[in-house]
């Protein structure tokens, strides 16, 4: 699995102050560094058919925006629960579009898929198939009506999992840095330095940063924990909006200290989207 990783910035940047504790402690919008514009993807859970309109309206918005550095975050979680999953992995692969930057970041998910995948792994301890794996075998064309509760072994699931997809998912990072923004797919453990989280911790943390509200030490950009609409905090902002039961997959702009949302949504039977700004 991969170590932790800050991208974007020179291995001095937790010294800096950054924007949050300026001006006497008044709070102040964390920012993106001048010049660059990121818009981060919840979890997708193989929701292609609502990423591919996302897409297109982020695609849209920057055409709408004067000329920047551009940047997707994708949060994690790309696989399980949703009818697309293997679709949307070679998606991220070979079709990711040219307007700018893609980075993809491990999830909770994206783990358990490995761990499967894994030989030396214990296959009685694998609850894969419990939380996701039998979607997610069943877009890989796995005749899963007739699997029982035992995750099938490695040499089963490599007749259908390619292992350019393995590869793939193996070697996405934990986390990216932008400006005052980290982003990352479940949070981080509070009060541990930046650099020394545990990869762990930043794809299944909940409860114990969930319920924080001091410094983190960064703006915590997050998906993982499921809300009807993006969780707003002084700290952070969750943006799983649960794609995968909810036909809401969210996206968030970012900008200077500016930022918005923008929402792709099954609605009577077809996918709208909406943009909206968080002032």
């Amino acid at each position: 699995m991969n170590q932790p990783g800050f991208e974007g910035g020179d291995r001095g940047w937790l010294q800096r102050m950054n924007t949050l504790t300026a001006r006497r402690g008044e709070a102040v919008r964390p920012q993106v560094p001048a010049g660059q514009r990121v818009y981060a993807i919840g979890d997708i859970h193989g929701r292609l058919d609502l990423l591919l309109p996302l897409l297109a309206h982020v695609r849209d918005d920057i055409a709408s925006r004067a000329n920047a550095d551009n940047h997707v975050v994708l949060l994690g979680d790309l696989v399980d629960r949703g009818p697309y999953s293997a679709e949307t992995i070679e998606y991220a692969i070979s079709h990711l579009p040219s307007f700018a930057t893609f980075h993809i970041l491990m999830g909770n998910h994206e783990e358990a898929m490995l761990r499967a995948l894994d030989p030396a792994e214990d296959r009685a301890e694998n609850l894969w198939l419990k939380f996701g794996g039998y979607e997610t075998l069943a877009s890989y064309g796995m005749p899963v009506a007739s699997l029982g509760e035992e995750l099938p072994a490695v040499d089963v699931l490599k007749r259908y999992i390619p292992e350019r997809h393995r590869q793939f998912l193996d070697s996405l990072p934990d986390a990216m840095r932008f400006g005052d923004y980290v982003f990352v797919h479940a949070g981080i453990r509070p009060g541990v330095a930046l650099e020394d989280q545990n990869p762990f911790d930043m794809r299944w943390i909940r409860d114990d940063f969930l319920e924080h509200r001091g410094e983190l030490g960064a703006y915590i950009v997050h998906g993982h924990s499921i809300s009807t609409d993006p969780d707003i905090q002084s700290n952070r902002i969750g943006i799983d909006t649960g794609a995968y039961r909810s036909g809401t997959l969210t996206a968030l702009g970012l900008e200077g200290d500016r930022r918005w949302l923008l929402r792709a949504s099954v609605i009577d039977g077809e996918v709208q989207t909406k943009l909206s700004s968080l002032g």
